[in-house]
């Protein structure tokens, strides 16, 4: 990914739903001098963010820590600069400290009689802002973050990072530019900008009870998904042609190379260029715990029957996230009860999802009968736009193929999901990539603890109770009668699940705020709240079959040994 591509979507945010809890605070810079007030703001602004989302992206549970204080720190420093543009004499009193220290700079850099506290003060007020701001992760953002997850800590992960932010700011930049030539323009007395001060003090505040809240990170994600992300989408299409190159010369190798480079086929001799040349080609990267991937499934097995005989060729690249899914005999065992009958190539060292600069799970990359990349998705949804890029495509190739697109409904976890309801994001309960942990005193890192369930959770946080080991990838129960608590708000509720290796089947029991789920339960447990851990894959909890509003889950383990990897909502 380049650096005008992140920093053109950090521009796009301007027309998204989630700059919104940033505007109050940066709009009280409209009628002080740009380079020493509104810069030094929007400068700290970005490096803020840059910092902190390099830090979760890559860091492990204390820098998510160290993220919530921060954030709460500054939540109040902004609460308080609210209430300094409702209260003149609040403000003298807080901006007192920054002039003496100001003052006494000066007298050590010999420049008496030139301070100016507003940089810093600016730049202070403009850190407070990036540690607040959580821009909704369109497919740009969502692409650098799971690059550096993937990758690891690297100086273009934060750089990407810095420039998607530098583009917001550009963005706020223009809006404060207008809004100061609009009060010039309209001249308004010293009353009536009096007025406009304790106005967007109200909104200072009012900003910062809506961040307090959640609704950032809640309502307004829901609001931008629609927003941005197709413009998003099509700037991706332009700047990352998804390696074509690469592609067309894995088809254009001799016949006897597997497809793509691929070193491991399931249950059957590998592929070959030759054997598909001529032929349309989509590629699915998917892992078989991804609750993505499964949704998509139902689509692609429906293309991959219907279209079999038009020629097309579906090739399901399995590349996997934990270490679980690495082992073939549990990939095997996961295709046959997902009913996938398409080739699979089992990419444990991500040779093809590297000859494909992928980015994501789960990833489609449509392939013409020239062996050139046509069309590539991130991500859920669009089905119907994708089966007419293989319409085309098979047309192109001399095929007749009928205008109707395929019926698709998918069953227990691979249904489509609650987009309407959905507030609660993928939790991974690792300590290597964990947010939103609630027990008292925090998580210690690869050592068996005893934990207590948080007494009053907010929205999207967990917590352990019991006896417990967090490992990077997953947190395994020591004792039988460990729990797990999460305060969510979606219909439906999944959780990654194994067991220790060699031990017998755990034996769980689940229940809704407090009581047995009833006909909220998923497809891997009764109405009880009872179920049994097997195989390591994605376990469907909770379906609700009514209003959906956040609600209190609870799984206890009636043995040990069980491992928990991540929770995902639906």
């Amino acid at each position: 990914m380049n650096f005008a591509l992140a920093y053109l979507a950090g521009v796009l945010t301007i027309a998204s739903p989630c700059i919104l809890p940033v505007l109050p605070f940066v709009l009280t810079r409209a009628g002080q001098p740009f380079r020493t007030s509104t810069l030094p703001m929007l400068f700290g602004m970005a490096l803020a963010f840059a910092g902190v989302a390099s830090l979760a992206a890559v860091a492990g549970s204390w820098a998510i820590a160290l993220n919530q204080h921060g954030r709460s720190v500054a939540l109040g420093f902004v609460a308080l600069f609210g209430l300094a543009l409702l209260l003149p004499a609040l403000a003298t009193r807080l901006a007192a400290p920054l002039t003496a220290l100001g003052e006494r700079l000066a007298r050590v850099a010999g420049t008496e009689g030139r301070t100016d506290p507003r940089p810093a003060y600016s730049a202070l007020l403009g850190v407070a802002t990036g540690l607040l701001w959580t821009p909704c992760a369109g497919p740009v953002l969502g692409l650098i973050l799971a690059g550096a997850a993937l990758g690891g800590p690297s100086l273009t992960t934060a750089l990407l990072l810095f420039a998607y932010a530098a583009g917001a700011a550009t963005a706020l930049a223009a809006v404060l530019l207008l809004g100061k030539r609009l009060l010039a323009w309209t001249r308004r007395p010293a009353a009536s900008i009096e007025s406009l001060r304790r106005g967007l003090g109200v909104a200072v505040i009012a900003s910062s009870l809506a961040i307090a809240f959640g609704f950032d990170t809640s309502v307004l994600t829901r609001l931008s998904a629609p927003t941005t992300a197709a413009i998003e989408q099509r700037l991706l299409d332009i700047a990352m042609p998804a390696a074509p190159s690469l592609v067309t010369t894995a088809l254009a190798q001799p016949a006897s190379k597997p497809l793509f480079g691929a070193r491991q086929w399931l249950d059957r001799e590998p592929i070959t260029s030759e054997s598909v040349r001529g032929k349309v080609v989509l590629v699915n990267f998917w892992t078989y715990s991804c609750i993505n991937c499964l949704r998509t499934l139902p689509y692609v097995r429906a293309w991959a029957e219907k279209y079999r005989d038009q020629g097309l060729v579906v090739v399901g690249v399995h590349t996997p996230e934990f270490a679980f899914e690495k082992d073939p005999a549990n990939v095997r065992k996961a295709v046959a009860a997902l009913g996938v009958s398409y080739p699979v190539a089992i990419d444990n060292d991500y040779a093809v999802w590297r000859t494909f600069g992928n980015q994501a799970w789960p990833a489609r990359y449509f392939v013409d009968a020239q062996g050139r990349i046509r069309h590539h998705e991130f991500g859920e949804g669009d089905y119907a736009a994708s089966e007419k890029v293989i319409q085309s495509l098979l047309a192109e190739a001399g095929n007749a193929v009928g205008p109707g697109v395929a019926k698709v409904s998918g069953e227990g976890a691979q249904g489509a999901p609650d987009f309407a309801n959905l507030r609660s994001p993928e939790t991974y309960l690792g300590h290597a990539r964990t947010n939103g942990f609630a027990s008292p005193g925090g998580i210690k890192a690869d050592a068996p603890a005893t934990y207590e369930a948080a007494a009053s959770p907010r929205l999207n946080q967990w917590s352990l109770s019991g006896s417990w080991t967090v490992a990077g990838e997953f947190a395994v129960s020591q004792q039988a009668g460990g729990r797990i608590n999460h305060r969510f708000h979606a219909r439906d509720l999944h959780l990654v699940m194994g067991r220790v290796p060699r031990s017998p089947p755990v034996r769980f029991r689940v229940t809704i705020d407090g009581a047995a789920p009833g006909s909220a339960h998923g497809a891997d447990i009764d109405a009880e709240g009872y179920g049994t851990i097997g195989d390591e894959r994605l376990y469907q909890l909770v379906r609700q079959d009514g209003p959906v509003k956040p609600r209190d889950f609870s799984i206890e383990f009636l043995d040990p040994g069980a491992r928990a990897y991540a929770f995902t909502f639906g």
